[in-house]
């Protein structure tokens, strides 16, 4: 279990002190795969450099499995290091080394004999999808191989846990959500805990089982996935969310419903947010069965898996001489545990 306490960070600068992380308190449990995102500047940086002991928190403890990052030196420090590995944002491969020497490289520091290092990175080759490559160097391996490399490299050691910072944001979306699902299956086969740095919520929800929001050094929302996605309660949560499950940009949802409103002042326009088998289910069709006085316009909608589930939202607009029928079709969603939300002109 990885454990921050009442940690913060600062630094001393020209301008004054600068707090990278002020009092956050974090608990990630063995075998998870945890996701911590922000935008720039949020202090996801200092997070990592405090986990792996590359930065003292000013206040507060970082514990890894019942030690105490902080107060280690030495030897001690170095050998904590081994028990977490570390995939890079830009690979930091090794440009005059193979793909089977770049992994070998940090079980020569360890002193592992030739054979024996040479038996493990080709294990390590095979899980991470590069049979056949392992005598490419860097120069020759799209994007995604090289990040394999990376995440091959990063487990050499046998760690406990496995930090990934950015670890797909140099990557075009069909290579990010390969390398995505490589680390989810590495996850489930090795049992290992996954920290995942990031700003984007796509990562967030395609592998992580819970989040941390992180703006200005602050944890502003925690929680699992699923619960996070289907009731952010910071904007900035919301703002991160919607960037996940809008189709559209939200410059362009909000000129539809606002010409809808102009349009049709009497109706009222509606976001459904789905979860689990609702997600699946004909509520529109149901509902318009219920009520045959009603006319439902959809403008957009969407659905998305997290590990909990599926989660999706509806934009609808409801028309009807009878505001009963209105009001009663509201109160039938609620019925059917659908989140509903009626959104007024701004």
């Amino acid at each position: 279990m990885i454990e921050f306490k009442d940690v913060s960070k600062t630094f001393d600068a020209k301008t004054g002190t600068v707090s990278a992380v002020k009092d956050v308190n974090l608990v990630i449990p063995d075998g998870k795969i945890y996701g911590i995102v922000g935008y720039s500047g949020a202090g996801k940086s200092t997070i990592i450099r405090m986990l792996n002991g590359l930065e003292a928190p000013t206040t507060g403890s970082v514990t890894v499995n019942g030690s105490e990052i902080s107060a280690l030196k030495g030897k001690a420090l170095r050998d904590q290091r081994l028990k977490i590995g570390m995939i890079f944002q830009h690979f930091n491969l090794l440009w005059s080394r193979t793909v089977l020497e770049n992994i070998e490289f940090p079980l020569e520091i360890a002193k592992l004999s030739k054979a024996e290092r040479k038996a493990k990175a080709l294990k390590l080759v095979e899980l991470v999808g590069l049979k056949g490559r392992e005598n490419a160097y860097p120069s020759e391996l799209s994007g995604g191989q090289k990040q394999r490399v990376g995440i091959a490299r990063a487990l050499s050691n046998d760690p406990e846990i496995l930090l990934s910072d950015e670890a797909t944001s140099a990557l075009d979306p069909q290579t990010t959500d390969e390398v995505l699902d490589l680390l989810l299956d590495i996850n489930k086969k090795l049992n290992l805990s996954v920290i995942v740095i990031t700003h984007e919520m796509h990562v967030i929800r395609k592998i992580c089982d819970h989040v941390a929001v992180l703006d200005a050094g602050e944890i502003v929302e925690q929680g699992p996935v699923l619960d996070v996605f289907k009731n952010p309660k910071q904007a900035i949560t919301k703002r991160f969310v919607n960037q996940e499950t809008d189709t559209g940009s939200a410059d362009d949802t909000n000129i539809a419903v606002e010409e809808m409103l102009k349009k049709y002042p009497q109706g009222k326009i509606v976001k459904l947010t789905f979860h689990g088998e609702q997600a699946s289910s004909p509520i529109v069709s149901e509902t318009l069965r219920q009520f045959d006085d009603i006319d439902l316009n959809i403008i957009e909608g969407n659905i998305h898996q997290t590990q909990e589930g599926s989660i999706g939202s509806l934009y609808i607009h409801l028309l009807s001489d009878n505001q009963q029928s209105i009001d009663g079709t509201l109160a039938y969603f609620q019925t059917l545990r659908v989140e509903t939300e009626v959104i007024e002109r701004g």
